[in-house]
């Protein structure tokens, strides 16, 4: 199993990405000698829901400030934008063992050693996948799959205000406090320097 192909594509609106996404799983699920890829950006501004009936983590969907887009994630409503990196892996998860949780706790540990690097001790939290600096959270993540291909992935707050988390309940989680690695780390870190430091560990995806 060859590491995979990482790319950093700078600010890219969401449905660019999303399309970009759809169009590498659609040609690796009709040719699997096609590299893995793991796309690293930044969003513009939209809030994002998964797959569930249950929307009270929106609080109100006409007052959001950005746009809303559903799509094919588990977890409730989440926030990117300016400050966040954001990472797809696109992983044939047949030679991973064709384990989705797995697949979920190598990306939370990617992020804890992320973190690391900058000098912010990160971890779980027992029940709730993501990343987190004690009880503050730092991460999220939701996948899909299509063909045991995997998409979709994860955001890290990396610097800024993350204001747009204000307009939610992340992730569904009440009472929950966002948090950045500049914060913690106590000096400004950029996005593009995070997507650096990601890209060296992705090698281990």
């Amino acid at each position: 199993m060859s590491a995979p192909l990482t790319r950093w594509l700078g600010r890219v609106a969401f449905s660019d990405a999303l399309r970009m996404q759809e169009e590498i799983v659609a040609r690796k699920a009709a040719d699997l000698s096609l590299p893995d890829e793991v796309l690293l950006l930044e969003h513009e501004s939209v809030f994002t829901m998964g797959r569930t009936p249950d929307q009270s983590s929106l609080r109100d969907p006409a007052q959001l400030p950005a746009p809303l887009v559903i799509i094919g994630r588990g977890g409730q409503a989440t926030w990117h934008g300016p400050g966040q990196l954001v990472g797809y892996p696109l992983l044939d998860l047949r030679t991973r063992g064709q384990d989705l949780h797995r697949h979920l706790r190598a990306l939370e540990e990617m992020l804890i050693e992320l973190c690391a690097g900058f000098g912010v001790v990160a971890g779980r939290r027992d029940g709730l996948t993501g990343v987190w600096a004690e009880e503050r959270k730092l991460a999220s993540i939701g996948v899909g799959v299509r063909k045991w291909i995997s998409m979709h992935g994860f955001a890290i707050n990396v610097c800024g205000e993350l204001e747009g988390f204000s307009h939610i309940t992340p992730c569904g989680i009440a009472g929950v406090e966002m948090t950045s690695i500049s914060r913690e780390a106590g000096r400004e870190i950029s996005v593009q320097e995070a997507a650096d430091a990601f890209a060296k560990l992705a090698v281990d995806l």
